[in-house]
């Protein structure tokens, strides 16, 4: 599979991540709330990744992340970093 474009952002818990995703269901912005909730680095950035290939991240948020067709936002995914709600955008 080709490279893929996505962004994230990453919680302390999943009760967080889901408020997230009732946020996004809402129409909140993906790109407003990375900024204002996530505590990666890349938060600064609306959570943009930008493009990752497979063996690039730990499995968990490789696999959701490759299994989302563009404009889908996953389920949070638990990894040992925390909770993380992608989404692919290319």
């Amino acid at each position: 599979m080709a490279n893929i474009r996505i962004r994230h952002i990453l919680v302390d818990h999943e009760y967080e991540a889901k408020d997230l995703l009732r946020k996004l269901a809402e129409g909140s912005n993906f790109e407003q709330l990375a900024i204002k909730f996530s505590r990666c680095p890349s938060g600064e950035r609306g959570g943009n990744l930008g493009e990752v290939r497979k063996g690039q991240m730990v499995a968990p948020f490789e696999e959701a992340a490759f299994a989302l067709k563009v404009g889908e936002i996953s389920e949070p995914v638990r990894t040992q970093f925390g909770f993380h709600i992608i989404q692919r955008y290319n």
